[in-house]
């Protein structure tokens, strides 16, 4: 079990290492989720994430003889970089073991800061399994991502910077994986105001804590894929499911496009870039996963460090979904000032075409007549589909792709 009285004083230890990051609030969350929205913006804090607080606790508190070892984790990628950090501040040697399906910029950041890394298996669970072979072989110490005293308590200084800030908050809702952060936050946050109450979300692919949850024990799940990497853990810590437990009270799930629609939100409406673990709790209280109304909401952003590729993907994604972003399709005849008529006809209808591909020799087509692919940024649903039915009465034969 983690105290109160343990989290202050892993408060005091990581004063001058971790930042105080800012908790702000946004008119944009409040008018969607009916709420005060407070935003705890921790993908500001050092190493992109709020992993620092707890690893430099636990590394801070090894004694001269496990410092002289060195260190060793299994992490997705912000433990990893919390531990590394920690450990270059301390002067200690770190292994850290990663899956091989971590981000570039996790893995470039991680041996930036000082690190060993070595690259292996599928997901957290492969990689903690090669960890601990690693440091049985060696004697290095292991320090956990998750499930260790230490760790959950410097995650717990959140909970603390939280209400500190905003004393009336009523609900904190925070990310999910294997259950430290929550953990410490809500240790800390009931110990200062026992009545408020804490929401965690899980990847609805990774929901190991709700589950266990529903059964009173520990339940491993299946192996899914998440943009969430950071909360893709497929089993909650001993330790942590019994804090979950006896201090959370209740647990919910996001889908992927759940995630993705909120990393755009963020990204588009704060100008805020965040990772897919740390858009979660924001997606839950924006896709009404909380039921409330009219509450103060410390939603916990728990991370920053998200691959520039995946973003890439998820705007393209979000734009097609709004509607800003679609494809038509049209045949025309293949004679000179067909195709400039046409783009007339959508420059006067204030669509930017992105991409335009004629194809006079795709089967199917009869000769004579070409295929037009059209890519065109529009300004939502609503203007596409005026578009289309001004295309359409001007003779266009068109498939929309909406």
């Amino acid at each position: 079990m983690v105290t109160f009285e343990e989290i202050m004083e892993a408060r005091a230890l990581i004063r001058n290492i971790a930042h105080r990051t800012t908790l702000m609030q946004s008119q944009t969350f409040n008018s969607i989720s009916g709420n005060n929205v407070f935003l705890k913006l921790e993908n500001f804090q050092k190493t992109g994430s709020f992993k620092i607080r707890g690893a430099y606790n636990k590394i801070a508190n090894l004694t001269a003889e496990e410092k002289g070892k060195g260190v060793i984790t299994a992490s997705a990628g912000n433990h990893a970089q919390g531990v590394a950090y920690a450990a270059a501040s301390q002067r200690i040697k770190s292994v850290v073991v990663m899956p091989e399906t971590t981000p570039i910029a996790k893995i470039t950041a991680t041996k930036g800061y000082g690190a060993d890394v070595v690259l292996f298996g599928g997901g957290y669970d492969d990689a903690f399994r090669k960890a601990a072979e690693i440091r049985n072989s060696t004697g290095m110490v292991f320090i956990h991502a998750f499930d260790d005293p230490y760790v959950i308590a410097g995650q717990g200084t959140i909970g603390i910077e939280m209400l500190e800030d905003v004393k009336d908050l009523d609900i904190i809702v925070v990310p999910v994986g294997g259950g430290g952060l929550i953990s410490g936050i809500s240790v800390a946050a009931k110990a200062i105001k026992p009545g408020i109450k804490v929401i965690g979300v899980e990847a609805a692919g990774f929901d190991a804590v709700r589950k266990s949850l529903d059964e009173g024990k520990i339940i491993t799940v299946n192996t899914a894929n998440t943009i969430a990497d950071g909360i893709a853990v497929r089993r909650p810590g001993d330790g942590t499911f019994s804090l979950i437990h006896n201090y959370v009270d209740e647990i919910v799930t996001v889908t992927e496009e759940e995630i993705a629609s909120a990393i755009l939100m963020l990204l588009e409406r704060a100008k805020i870039m965040v990772e897919g673990a740390g858009a979660a709790s924001l997606a839950a209280v924006v896709d009404k996963k909380v039921l409330a109304r009219g509450r103060n909401i410390g939603v916990v952003i728990s991370g920053g460090n998200i691959d520039i590729n995946l973003v890439s993907k998820i705007i393209d994604k979000g734009l097609i979904k709004s509607g800003r972003k679609v494809e038509i399709k049209t045949i025309l005849r293949d004679k000179p000032g067909q195709l400039r008529d046409l783009l007339d006809l959508l420059a006067s209808a204030k669509v930017n075409i992105i991409s335009v591909n004629h194809n006079r020799e795709k089967e199917g087509i009869e000769l004579g007549f070409a295929q037009v692919d059209m890519v065109l940024e529009t300004q939502g649903r609503n203007h596409a589909q005026t578009l289309t039915k001004m295309l359409k009465e001007k003779g266009y034969d068109v498939i929309p792709s909406f």
